[in-house]
């Protein structure tokens, strides 16, 4: 039994049994691969997969077991390296973090940038993909740390931490009904409170009206543009709409805000998008209505997988994202 055989084992299960793939990721022959799973299977004992012809198309029983047992060795393999490499140069390395846009873009950047100033020599590489892929490149060895709002927190070989919470707002050009429908809200909010400075109690009651709260019925009128499934929360705003029975007309999805943003200054559309993609400085041409009320709280999460071996500036750019989150605490729950 050697690692490469272990490698081929696991490539098998995650290239879906395709040797041809398992080949090219593993940079061999598709013969060489066919003879080390024989060789293996012949010194275990046991057939690890199932066949159809000479097709492998799934795992027996013993295989299903002897796959967790490789993915732990190879995991503890890496980890072995990584304690050689740490005592070797411990401020010196790469640190692989996997996000989506929206945190890469908005979250992120205060922390990359104090995190470059305690490690300069280490290389910090930021991965925009989608959550799945950031799930898959954890799995994968492609990437020491994941941090998005999707997919991360249900994986079971993952230690998840909670990082920030934040909430979905509309954004509409500036000359928008709804915008200068809040305006005018605010406009009498503010004779409002004139009023009641100078306690003129009857003039009050006349002029009082409370701010007209924008709606999901508002947001439902109007053509909208807001993420692609899977990304940023999109999944609450679609149950948000399907609890108060509403079809919101959708006329183009996006991977990100500032896309979002972009369309809905050419009048496309009103956007939603993650409250913090908002930058007043920048976003002139927009106005952002508050849907606090309307939508639900979103979690972003910071994943590492278990048993995964984190140096020691890992655990630093954990904690200049989630100070109350200590080393102890990642070490526990990594394994």
């Amino acid at each position: 039994m050697n690692f490469q055989q272990l490698k081929i084992v696991r490539e098998t299960v995650r290239r879906s049994f395709n040797l041809t793939d398992v080949s090219a990721a593993l940079f061999t022959s598709q013969s060489g691969v066919s003879k080390h799973i024989k060789l293996l299977e012949e010194e275990l004992g046991v057939e690890l997969f199932v066949r159809r012809g000479k097709r492998l198309i799934g795992l027996t029983e013993p295989g299903k077991e002897v796959v967790a047992i490789v993915e732990r060795m190879l995991a503890d393999a890496n980890s072995i390296q990584a304690i050689g490499d740490e005592f070797a140069a411990r401020d010196v390395g790469r640190l692989t973090i996997a996000t989506t846009h929206t945190q890469a873009r908005y979250a992120l950047p205060s922390v990359v940038a104090a995190f470059k100033r305690e490690f300069a020599k280490v290389d910090l590489v930021l991965h925009e993909t989608s959550p799945s892929e950031i799930v898959a490149m954890l799995r994968e060895g492609h990437a020491d740390i994941g941090i998005a709002t999707e997919a991360l927190a249900g994986v079971e070989d993952f230690a998840v931490f909670p990082w920030y919470t934040w909430h979905h707002a509309v954004v509409v050009p500036r000359t928008h009904p709804l915008a200068r429908a809040r305006e005018a809200s605010r406009n009498q909010e503010s004779r409002n409170q004139e009023s009641r400075n100078q306690d003129s109690r009857n003039r009050e009651s006349r002029n009082r009206k409370k701010a007209r709260k924008l709606t999901l019925a508002d947001i439902a009128s109007q053509p909208l543009i807001t993420y692609r499934d899977g990304f940023t929360g999109r999944a609450s705003i679609d149950r948000a709409f399907a609890a108060a029975g509403l079809a919101p007309n959708v006329v183009m999805a996006a991977l990100d805000a500032d896309v979002i943003k972009t369309y809905v200054e050419t009048g496309l559309g009103i956007g939603i998008i993650a409250s913090m993609a908002f930058v007043a400085a920048r976003d002139t041409e927009l106005t952002l209505l508050d849907a606090n009320d309307l939508f639900d709280r979103n979690t972003t999460v910071i994943a590492v997988p278990r048993g995964r071996f984190l140096r020691r500036y890992a655990f630093r750019f954990i904690a200049l994202c989630a100070p109350d989150v200590s080393e102890a605490v990642v070490r526990e729950r990594v394994g």
